[in-house]
């Protein structure tokens, strides 16, 4: 029996410290997590670009090492761009081309740069929890006084996974647009994904602007 209630009382004690967490706690145990994780774990997200008039745009990226893949839907037609450090590809599947590109050697690794988008992104804001599920944290960013960036949106709001301190969605509005960055995966891509293989399109033309 004492067994037994010793083992209730560090259940108690154990589920009261997760939920006495503050929404700053979560965010810097996500910073720490987020900081051990690099362009060779590779990423997959999906981001969306609510417009007005225009609807909403969807791209799904996957990156690993210094190479991206993007796949944007035109209505029934999809544009995919594949990217490495020297050369991007471009398939129309409306026109059933694909365009070969130079990249200049100067170009920042997007697939880098998605990987530390994560990096201080609550600076200048203070958070809160919004609402909490069994599985997820769901924290609201506002921006704060000291924050003098013109361009920096004044509301985010951020999904952190329990567990991993995983981020899962990010969401803002800047302008007329809303941004939301979902379904962040990691350590899930291939080499084969960031690939262009030319042997997927043998009907497509080839237009090399190389």
């Amino acid at each position: 029996m004492k067994r037994f209630l010793f083992f209730i009382a560090a259940v108690f004690t154990l589920t009261a410290t997760l939920r006495a967490q503050t929404a700053q706690e979560i965010v810097d145990k996500m910073d720490q997590v987020m900081a051990n994780v690099d362009a060779d774990d590779g990423m997959s997200m999906v981001m969306e670009m609510k417009m007005p008039i225009i609807g909403t745009i969807a791209t799904h990226v996957l990156s690993l090492g210094g190479k991206m893949r993007m796949d944007i839907a035109k209505g029934q037609d999809t544009l995919i761009t594949w990217v490495d450090a020297s050369t991007e590809w471009t398939y129309d599947s409306d026109k059933n081309q694909v365009t070969i590109k130079n990249r200049t050697a100067d170009a920042p690794s997007k697939a880098d740069e998605n990987m530390k988008m994560f990096d201080g992104i609550t600076a200048g804001y203070d958070v809160s929890i919004r609402k909490e599920t069994p599985a997820e944290w769901h924290i609201r960013c506002r921006k704060n006084r000291d924050n003098k960036e013109k361009d920096d949106p004044k509301t985010m709001d951020l999904v952190v996974e329990k567990g991993t301190y995983m981020p899962l969605s990010l969401s803002a509005k800047v302008s007329m647009v809303t941004i939301t960055m979902r379904n962040l995966a990691y350590g899930v891509v291939t080499e084969k994904d960031v690939t262009f293989d030319p042997a997927s399109y043998p009907t497509a033309k080839v237009v090399d602007e190389r």
